[in-house]
């Protein structure tokens, strides 16, 4: 129980569709979301397959919880060979599409091949099918989101592409209604194989191994996250201070205390101007820390399913000065990418920058990061042969507004030269690498690492490219306690990797899970193993649990280890060398050895070599013989 067993198979070149029996051996091994997704990926796309072929698959898997209202049991996982990065590719997302997938009796979705023009998948319980969309090409998320259900009805659910995926830009997301899988360029999977949108709806009850024993559990969590039992959406007042504020509830902290607030393109972690203005009213502006905000332009939320804990701000403004503002957010990585890291201390300008990347189809924090590199790079003169007739410097909001527009649809030279991200930008220009964060072509979180060191590790080897989610690490660097870790250190490199690989080995958990880690301090390995046992009548032990955890996160380093990764992959960029120039952490910097030394540990408490690359006896033990056959090594240096 607490599975269908069944996987839903679309080849969008024939029409084809049918669906495959998953053993139980298969869902007991990889639990569901990110693990099943993970799997799938690394058995159908090998090494000579481009992300943007038509032989690239976008695998869809709502975690193992999402269904029987499990508080935060919302996550749905796209997996695809990453358009940004070359490799691993997962981005997930509180999607309601991925609860009506399972309602209509899947627990995956893989789609391969392409449509001859403009389509739209159609997963109506058992019938599926293969429509035009011509008339949608072209529109925005939310335009196409109400074609569809004026199309199928309300109460379809979605996954759509807006322009920036039709574009194939390497930067575009999947929205889902308000709600974004965002990293790694799933959008332009879409756009290649010609899907507009993928449209679900489903009728079945989610089948439970332990019906009674979960309802217990989902009434104790609900207690525990939401501290009355009951969720609160029109309002504020009695929620806990992250629920309140959001995601960037902390931003004043991160920026004026510990100095991690990426700022003008990472050049600091402290957004020092926009302090300085939080008491003069005469500007024609309010800060970006939501404690600032949510009370003026926040009247209700839209939560992700089940969700007990939303983090979900709806922005609403009418006549400001960049037009009417309605959008989800922003979240804290946005009022970094395009906050402080362009300059902009206007939350009213953040908010409508949200709103064109949500509309458009574009990751923000990849969209924001290339128009911070441009702005440096304009004013070094790398791009005086570009036709920008825009102001190209920092803090300039209007310019951040025009050139995301202009990304989002590939216009101009400059938004043709930044739709792919910084890194290809600076490598078409020929200049500016140097001052390109990326850690294999991806942009990192709003996490400065020269001031919270464990992060630069995490960073570094995070299988999808710079990425904060995969490790949850901040949650300890920050606080010095999180889990089974105590008394730990921001300020030194040295004794994280250990934490880091346990940390992700749970992560990989939620991930599979589909559990929201907004509530890890809370659920833990104990709490989700309780709820996957009640689910699948597995009575998996706690060892087992984060077993599973970690076979899936060895699965994506093999994926990346197969399509030629290796250990120069796992390096930061040149940035993160230089000194802090101000703030709490001025003058601190990420020491390259003690990087290199700290990065040895953590692939020895992987089980991996020198290289980075995973033994074969590390593989056979965690059941992936297949695996440790074609990538493992022993442990001595590949030839």
């Amino acid at each position: 129980m607490g599975y269908w067993k069944r996987l839903l198979e679309v080849d969008l070149t024939g029409g084809d569709h049918g669906t495959e029996p998953l053993s139980e051996e298969f869902v007991r091994t990889y639990l569901g979301g990110a693990g099943f997704t993970t799997r799938l990926l690394y058995d159908e796309v090998g090494p000579d397959v481009d992300p943007l072929d038509p032989e690239n698959v976008l695998a869809i898997a709502p975690g193992l919880l999402v269904g029987p209202s499990v508080p935060t049991g919302s996550k749905t996982t796209f997996g695809f060979k990453s358009p940004l990065t070359g490799g691993y590719g997962k981005s997930l997302v509180g999607a309601k599409m991925g609860d009506q997938l399972k309602r209509a009796g899947y627990d995956a979705l893989v789609v391969k091949g392409a449509c001859e023009g403009p389509s739209v998948l159609v997963v109506d319980d058992e019938e599926v099918r293969i429509e035009p969309a011509d008339d949608l090409w072209g529109l925005d998320t939310r335009e196409t989101h109400e074609r569809l259900e004026e199309r199928y009805g309300s109460g379809v659910r979605s996954a759509v592409i807006g322009p920036a995926g039709e574009a194939e830009s390497r930067i575009s997301m999947i929205e889902c209604e308000d709600r974004q899988a965002g990293r790694g360029g799933p959008g332009a999977v879409m756009g290649s194989k010609n899907l507009k949108a993928i449209a679900v709806r489903g009728s079945k009850d989610v089948p439970v191994a332990r019906p009674e024993e979960l309802e217990e559990l989902n009434r104790k969590w609900r207690l525990e996250t939401t501290g009355r039992g009951e969720i609160e959406i029109s309002g504020t007042g009695d929620a806990s201070v992250d629920v309140q504020y959001g995601t960037g509830e902390a931003l004043d902290a991160k920026n004026t205390a510990l100095g991690i607030f990426p700022t003008r393109n990472w050049q600091s972690g402290y957004f020092e101007r926009a302090y300085e203005r939080l008491d003069d009213r005469s500007a024609d502006r309010i800060s970006i820390d939501p404690r600032h905000w949510t009370e003026e332009y926040v009247e209700t939320k839209r939560p992700c399913p089940y969700c007990s804990k939303p983090c979900s701000q709806w922005f609403e403004a009418e006549d400001t000065a960049y037009g009417d503002v309605a959008v989800d957010g922003p979240e804290y990585e946005t009022q970094y990418a395009l906050g402080g890291n362009v300059e902009v201390d206007d939350i009213e300008a953040v908010a409508k920058a949200n709103e064109i990347c949500d509309r458009l189809g574009l990751d923000t924090i990849d969209a924001g990061n290339a128009i911070a590199w441009a702005m440096e790079a304009a004013e070094r003169g790398l791009l005086d042969e570009f036709d920008a007739d825009v102001e190209l410097e920092f803090g300039n909001a209007e310019t951040v507004l025009e050139l995301l527009r202009r990304m989002g649809r590939g216009e101009g030279d400059l938004g043709e030269l930044l739709m792919d991200g910084h890194v290809r930008a600076a490598r078409r220009v020929g200049a500016g690498e140097e001052f390109a964060v990326h850690v294999k072509n991806q942009s990192p979180a709003g996490f400065e690492p020269r001031g919270i060191k464990g992060m630069a590790l995490a960073f570094g080897v995070s299988p999808r490219g710079a990425d904060h989610l995969t490790s949850c690490l901040y949650a300890l660097e920050m606080n010095g306690n999180f889990w089974e870790f105590e008394n730990y250190d921001r300020t030194r490199m040295d004794g994280k990797a250990l934490a880091l690989k346990s940390m992700e080995d749970l992560m990989a958990v939620y991930d599979a899970t589909g559990i929201c880690k907004f509530t890890r301090g809370l659920t833990l390995a104990e709490g989700v193993r309780e709820l996957v046992n009640a689910m699948t009548g597995f009575d998996l032990t706690r060892s087992e649990l984060l077993t599973a955890g970690e076979r899936t996160y060895n699965l994506s380093k093999a994926f990346n280890v197969r399509e030629g990764f290796g250990r120069e992959d796992d390096r930061l960029p040149p940035r993160f060398t230089e000194p802090v120039p101000n703030g709490p952490n001025e003058g601190e910097s990420i020491d390259e050895e003690r990087y290199e030394r700290e990065l040895d540990r953590y692939y020895t408490a992987r089980g991996w070599n020198v290289e980075g690359v995973p033994l074969a006896e590390t593989l056979a033990e965690l059941d992936l013989p297949d695996v440790a056959e074609a990538v493992g090594v022993t442990n001595e240096l590949r030839a």
